[in-house]
């Protein structure tokens, strides 16, 4: 993917916030050959926005790859890490996902459930905008905090 190619800015604000740079954290951990390592921050963000343009380029129906799963992943890390820190009880994430690009997300703290989302169409998974991808990763951590502090007992257990 070469520098023209990207769907962001480099010097995008978006870029600067704790969630993106949590993304840019879990994208570096999944990085076993420090290919990242020499990537700016924006090239790392890049694959998560999906351009009209790009998604026309997939398929409808087909098998998510393993870099697309691992995407996925990362993204639910991060919203875990997010609800890690601002709560100070460990989030556990645990995505399920079917060859087909079907399943679902969970992140529990404690014994209770914050988020519980149906995934489809893992293979288009993505965002039209950095902005976009933020504002659903904010609406996660809202809920899951608001979840938290309505039943503090059974996230501590």
């Amino acid at each position: 993917m070469s520098e023209a190619a990207l769907a962001i800015a480099e010097d995008d604000t978006i870029l600067e916030t704790e969630f993106m740079k949590e993304i840019v954290k879990q994208m570096r951990a999944i990085d076993t050959y420090g290919t990242y390592d020499e990537w700016s921050i924006a090239k790392i963000v890049d694959p998560f926005v999906l351009t009209k343009e790009r998604k026309a380029e997939i398929p409808i129906v087909g098998d998510p790859d393993e870099v697309t799963m691992a995407r996925v992943k990362v993204f639910y890390n991060a919203i875990s890490s997010m609800i890690e820190k601002e709560c100070g009880l460990m989030a556990v994430p645990m995505i399920n996902l079917s060859h087909e690009g079907f399943g679902r997300a969970i992140i529990t703290v404690g014994k209770l459930i914050v988020m519980d989302r149906t995934l489809r169409d893992i293979h288009r998974f993505g965002f039209k905008s950095l902005s976009k991808m933020k504002d659903e990763a904010d609406k996660f951590l809202s809920v899951a905090l608001e979840i938290i502090g309505k039943y503090p007992e059974v996230a501590g257990m």
